[in-house]
């Protein structure tokens, strides 16, 4: 998993649970829920995307010189 995908990541879990804290201290939002779905499908679309991405090349021997 690349940089970015790491970091989507860690930010839906932790709206995850600021939006479970927010539902049981002032009661359930829709949106708010409808929000963290939308941003959930996203993160599994990025992880997705970057585990099918093929490797990079390997590097190139150095050249000699003769």
């Amino acid at each position: 998993m690349s940089g970015p995908t790491k970091t989507m990541t860690v930010l839906t879990c932790a709206a995850l649970v600021l939006t479970t804290t927010y539902t049981v201290a002032l009661g359930s939002s829709g949106w708010l829920w409808f929000g963290l779905v939308l941003l959930v499908v996203s993160t599994i679309g990025m992880a997705a995307a970057d585990s099918s991405a093929p490797p990079p090349p390997p590097p190139r021997p150095p050249a000699s010189t003769s």
